[in-house]
């Protein structure tokens, strides 16, 4: 069934106020995925955080401008569907990849991220980011190194003390 120019408007409009604000993007091809596996695949990216749209190429060419992801363009090249970060900038790679463990179906042909289309084995990387609360344990953990260091370090000389006068006690005690 076409879509009307009214419909093709808002399916345009709605792509590019999501690229706008999005992180990164994912482009896989999902031909030879059933209706249920789709549907699992939705609902583990409402989940996740991830907006995913299946949408006539030209559109997608059209809402992307003047985005970030207008990069993505030129590749946009056969049934594709969009996945998009809006909060994590890996959430929509590891959605990806994950999906592909259970279904190798669902093929990456592009991402995209700040500007600049990748090959489909950067995906690997992309996935591996670190979510939000992970860098920010990450970076409590660096910048908490050094207090914990200076503290042993200076509460050494008392703790070897301690140690010495308990093995000295010990030692009267055995003789």
């Amino acid at each position: 069934m076409a879509l009307s120019i009214e419909q093709k408007k808002a399916v345009v409009a709605e792509v590019a106020e999501v690229a706008k604000v999005a992180l990164a993007a994912v482009a896989a091809e999902y031909r030879g995925l059933t209706v249920e596996q789709m549907t699992d695949l939705r609902v583990k990216a409402r989940e996740s955080g991830v907006y995913l749209k299946v949408a006539k190429n030209t559109l997608v060419r059209r809402a992307v401008e003047g985005t970030e992801f207008e990069c993505m363009q030129e590749s946009l090249t056969g049934p594709l569907l969009l996945a998009f970060s809006m909060e994590d900038p890996g959430a929509a790679a590891r959605l990806v990849k994950d999906y592909v463990k259970s279904n190798d179906k669902l093929i990456t042909k592009l991402v995209a991220v700040g500007g600049e289309v990748y090959e489909a084995s950067e995906l690997d990387r992309l996935s591996s980011l670190p979510t939000y609360d992970q860098a920010i344990a990450i970076l409590m953990g660096v910048m908490k190194a050094p207090v914990e260091k200076f503290v042993r370090t200076l509460a050494e000389p008392h703790t070897k003390l301690v140690r010495t006068f308990a093995a000295v006690s010990d030692a009267k005690q055995a003789a």
